[in-house]
């Protein structure tokens, strides 16, 4: 063998290992991305959002979400937080929503926040964490 045909002999082994190995890194990026987006968190996110009503009110009826969710489930002790961003396809334009969701001894994922960018920078609160309090009937209420 000539000098010239072990060089790309070699080269080529070289692109063909650095392509396989970037197909590999894809396919466990992809894996993890759809992973987040069909989990536990990312459905009850997608619920919520799909049943509020100031959401609806301003984007039109939820048709769908992004094709890739983004954010970060922390699990601790049977206890956990998530922070779950989609991009929610409306009827009449397209945002972008985060939703925070808790975890507390194997009950189900609860929405704690969430909010949407409009296309001007504003954002918009969807969930005001204090509304749950104002309907507590005053007789579960603790007295001093």
């Amino acid at each position: 063998m000539t000098t010239k045909k072990l060089v790309l002999l070699i080269g080529g082994a070289m692109v063909a290992l650095v392509v396989l190995v970037g197909v590999f890194v894809c396919g466990i990026i992809l894996f993890a991305l759809y992973s987040f987006g069909t989990s536990d968190a990312a459905v009850t996110a997608k619920d919520f959002l799909r049943s509020n009503q100031q959401l609806k009110q301003d984007i039109g009826e939820v048709r769908g979400f992004g094709t890739f969710v983004s954010g970060n489930v922390s699990i601790s002790n049977g206890n956990g937080t998530a922070t779950v961003g989609l991009k929610v396809i409306g009827q009449t334009r397209t945002v972008n929503a985060t939703v925070e969701l808790l975890y507390l001894s194997g009950r189900p994922w609860r929405v704690t926040s969430a909010s949407y960018k409009k296309q001007d920078g504003e954002i918009v609160d969807l969930l005001n964490p204090y509304d749950s309090f104002l309907q507590i009937p005053s007789t579960l209420c603790l007295s001093a």
